[in-house]
């Protein structure tokens, strides 16, 4: 599975993830399931007492759990090479995300980083010049990426099997928040709807990004330009819960991305559809072994995850751990994430040159993008949804 021969695991230092938190436990779970890394240090909270009390649950040796990030890097960096992080995986609420990465990629760490990335596009644009000039490998975990058939469409689309891409319907629908939670002080609905912590978007900056990552991802269609209309119906909530945008593609194209935390009974139903001159696609995360494509005049053909079967395309294959029907998902997708950054990072360390624009796993540039496309919705938002423009250099692949 490597480029190389490196005879040991990857070194992982987790920064979040302590105790009540969800996604840093998802992220150690992901890194560690092909047994290819390994946690070995940690500054799992903001409070040193609550960082150390949770290093046992990770297995990490009381003298390398951390009172905080900055502990963690200066203690390692005094380390000997072969003993060393040899990754920094960021697990944090999205306002911390940058100072977090920035000072990882100035100490020429590795860095696995939540999304969105950071907490503004100025940001995002200045981690994006600090990655390159310290030339590290960075990830960006749109997760939702390293679901086999997502890879599976990816590989099609970029073949021609569905011809032209003329139109993308993708949605993120949630219902967890159809109720003030946060004033029952919720950890996980008290950051994502104050400002100050989550940013400019709610709903937008939390999971329709998801859902615009995968549109771009599966389609590589480029955007030209977005309009948008956010909505809080949750009287007193300061940060959107609902929201849809349309985005014109450069090559004539339309996609919406629509996205509420407030549909009664909708769990983490993301879902897209994607029509080409040849056939169109449909896929859906909470049924992930499964893909549609239909053409006029034939039968719906039902996809499913099966390495073995000859219409797999050899992306969709490589993201397979099981054969057919047992079912993949959400740690799986995410770990195929960490699998292909574990590339990058063996080539690094063997000063050998690596890909850092057209990886398969989500990069820096993909986050600037991120925020560049919750920046200008919130923007169109404000100003009626007029069009702004979805051009920026970093996404210029």
């Amino acid at each position: 599975m490597t480029n190389g021969p490196l005879n040991r695991k990857l070194r992982m230092g987790l920064v979040g993830g302590g105790q009540g938190a969800f996604i840093g436990k998802v992220h150690s779970i992901a890194a560690c399931l092909d047994n290819r890394a390994t946690v070995v240090a940690g500054a799992l909270s903001s409070n040193a007492e609550r960082a150390k009390a949770s290093a046992p649950d990770y297995d990490i040796p009381n003298s390398r759990a951390y009172g905080s990030y900055q502990e963690l890097i200066q203690k390692e960096l005094a380390l000997p090479a072969d003993q060393r992080v040899d990754f920094v995986s960021v697990t944090t609420p999205n306002h911390t995300h940058f100072e977090i990465a920035k000072a990882a990629v100035d100490a020429g760490l590795n860095i696995v980083c939540d999304k969105p990335m950071t907490f503004d596009l100025k940001q995002a644009e200045e981690l994006a010049s600090a990655v390159e000039k310290s030339k590290v490998v960075f990830a960006l975990t749109h997760n939702y990426t390293g679901y086999p058939l997502v890879r599976q469409v990816r590989e099609m689309i970029l073949a021609g099997e569905l011809g032209e891409i003329q139109a993308i319907r993708s949605c993120y629908i949630q219902g967890w928040l159809r109720t003030r939670l946060e004033s029952s002080d919720q950890k996980q609905a008290a950051w994502r709807t104050d400002p100050s912590r989550s940013g400019a978007a709610g709903c937008f900056g939390d999971i329709a990004t998801h859902a615009y990552n995968l549109a771009r991802y599966m389609t590589g269609l480029m955007p030209a330009e977005i309009s948008c209309h956010l909505k809080t119906f949750e009287g007193g909530r300061k940060l959107d819960d609902y929201g849809t945008a349309i985005i014109r593609f450069e090559n004539g194209g339309l996609g919406t991305v629509t996205a509420s935390q407030i549909s009664h009974g909708r769990e983490n139903d993301l879902f897209i559809e994607i029509d080409g001159t040849k056939g169109a696609i449909q896929w859906r995360q909470e049924e992930p072994n499964v893909m549609v494509l239909r053409q006029n005049g034939q039968p719906h053909r039902l996809y499913t995850r099966d390495p073995n079967a000859p219409y797999m395309t050899s992306t969709g294959r490589a993201a397979c751990r099981l054969p057919s029907g047992h079912p993949e998902a959400f740690f799986e997708a995410f770990a195929n994430i960490y699998a292909a950054a574990y590339e990058s990072m063996i080539e690094r360390s063997q000063n050998k040159s690596f890909e850092t624009k057209n990886t398969i796993y989500p990069n820096v540039y993909d986050g600037v993008e991120g925020m560049l496309f919750i920046q200008q919705c919130v923007a169109s938002s404000q100003h009626n949804g007029t069009w702004l423009p979805m051009k920026h250099p970093a996404i210029r692949k």
